[in-house]
């Protein structure tokens, strides 16, 4: 079997952060703010819905308004916003599948084949986690572009939720402290054709019309 048979999209379950506190968007939900007349944590859910079996919401507030995007929505067990890894947490808890693939609410451009070019890498690798290594702004033309690790991208798989629980017991709450216990692959998103703005996250509400006037 090859390695791209050999996780199938109905072996993932997509998880949409949306639990943080919005601070740099003014306290604001920053999930629920429209793209393009569009809550930016619809997008998420769409364009996951597109690529793996099962999708879930992790958020922590108006709960409502994510539940009426028709998926299940899940608030982080952890107490007082404490950052993805809870998020994280929240989706092994409740994933079903050998699989979890994380992706946060304010990213509404990243690629179609998110979750295809993960499993591969991580497949092929014998990986634990499978991460998002992207341009984290579109560079000057005639410069390659710079790779940074995207951590809050990562394909996981299940077993990892005891780790998780352990690491997060203790205190732990950076990612990048909790992937560098476990066989981490970077996936480079750098191929002819990928949007450079694929990545582009928006922390605030000038970068989040930015991006509108950019796509529009």
């Amino acid at each position: 079997m090859s390695a791209l048979a050999s996780i199938t999209a109905s072996e993932i379950t997509g998880l949409v952060l949306a639990g943080g506190r919005g601070s740099r968007m003014g306290g604001v939900d920053k999930g629920l703010q429209n793209f393009n007349g569009t809550p930016l944590a619809m997008h998420a859910v769409l364009r996951l819905g597109m690529q793996v079996g099962e999708v879930m919401v992790n958020a922590n507030r108006n709960l409502a308004a994510y539940e009426s995007f028709g998926v299940p929505v899940w608030p982080d067990g952890l107490a007082d916003y404490a950052g993805p890894l809870a998020g994280f947490l929240t989706g092994l808890e409740r994933c079903e599948t050998p699989y979890l693939l994380t992706v946060p609410c304010d990213t509404p451009l990243f690629p179609l084949d998110l979750a295809s070019r993960l499993a591969t890498a991580l497949a092929s690798e014998d990986a634990d986690i499978a991460m998002v290594s992207a341009p984290e702004a579109a560079d000057a033309p005639d410069t390659a572009p710079v790779l940074f690790p995207q951590p809050v991208f990562c394909l996981l798989r299940a077993t990892l939720l005891e780790s998780l629980v352990l690491f997060t017991q203790a205190g732990g709450r950076k990612i990048d402290k909790w992937t560098g216990q476990h066989r981490t692959v970077l996936v480079p998103f750098d191929r002819p054709g990928d949007a450079a703005d694929a990545f582009f996250n928006a922390n605030t509400l000038a970068e989040l019309h930015h991006l509108e006037r950019q796509r529009s």
